[in-house]
């Protein structure tokens, strides 16, 4: 199965005006990339944004979120809305300057308190509008093929990169696959259910092709609706996977599955860094 052809059918609609606009989840505190790991060497400047907890400013010659950002430019993308915490100013300093980009236009929504991704979103619902947008991570490397399917889609949808995919090209081990959560389909190639950290033993009785979610998703302006209609997760947080299903449930919306055989690169923990440096070494950065 090709990287970005939705499972049973293109969705796709030239009457539909295609997303222009994309957000990119910031905010958060890096808590697990700002651990020390005794195993991991790194250069000055890397320690530091590490430290840090800015994720997306690790330097791989130059920050992280460059590298996230040409594939969106890429595929049509031309405002890009960055949620940022209260205290990031070195990628409001970066990212502000007049000059920094010829295709994109940045802009900045601020998450006051880190309390989960739909919390994050909300932020940013007068950056986006009116219009269709896609959301995806800032510590998170998307190919290219699933970002440009998720634009020719003519309502929402996301994107499930398979096991296999990501256990080939990505620097996700198998051990980690627990971690992210399982996307399960209906019989038309709809999102039917997201399923957080599965179990190793639930994993192993999936049939293939076994989809992750990566929070890669396009958008419409019902989801602020079910951001707000969220309930508190058992973490305390208001997260993006419970107000999808909100929107499913309560607002009858409709997701398209893309499947890609392509692979993630995911920069969540100091341990990533050296991998990450090794994959993104001698890719395009074309702002």
């Amino acid at each position: 199965m090709e990287c970005g052809q939705p499972m049973m059918h293109s969705s796709s609609d030239s009457s539909v005006a295609k997303p222009r606009k994309a957000v990119i989840l910031a905010a958060g505190m890096g808590t697990r990339m700002r651990k020390t790991d005794p195993r991991v060497s790194l250069v000055a400047q890397q320690d530091a944004a590490a430290s840090s907890g800015l994720k997306a400013m690790i330097p791989f010659d130059r920050p992280f979120l460059d590298y996230v950002l040409t594939p969106l430019a890429d595929a049509g993308i031309r405002e890009v809305c960055l949620v940022i915490g209260p205290t990031h100013h070195e990628i409001r300093r970066y990212y502000g300057r007049a000059e920094f980009s010829r295709r994109l236009r940045i802009s900045f929504a601020i998450q006051p308190v880190p309390r989960g991704t739909a919390d994050a979103l909300l932020a940013a619902r007068e950056v986006v509008g009116d219009d269709p947008f896609l959301v995806l991570n800032s510590d998170n490397y998307y190919p290219l093929a699933a970002l440009h399917t998720l634009c020719e889609l003519s309502s929402p949808g996301v994107v499930g990169f398979q096991r296999d995919g990501m256990l080939l090209g990505s620097n996700i081990t198998a051990d980690r696959l627990c971690h992210f959560a399982i996307i399960q389909c209906d019989n038309h190639g709809h999102l039917k259910a997201i399923i957080e950290k599965p179990t190793s033993e639930f994993l192993a009785s999936l049939p293939e092709p076994v989809l992750l979610s990566m929070n890669c998703w396009r958008f419409d302006q019902r989801i602020f609706a079910a951001c707000q209609a969220t309930p508190v997760s058992a973490r305390g947080e208001l997260e993006l996977p419970d107000a999808v299903m909100v929107s499913m449930r309560k607002l009858g919306v409709t997701y398209t599955v893309v499947p890609c055989d392509q692979a993630v690169l995911d920069l969540s923990q100091r341990s990533d860094i050296q991998a990450v440096a090794a994959r993104v070494a001698g890719l395009a950065v074309r702002l």
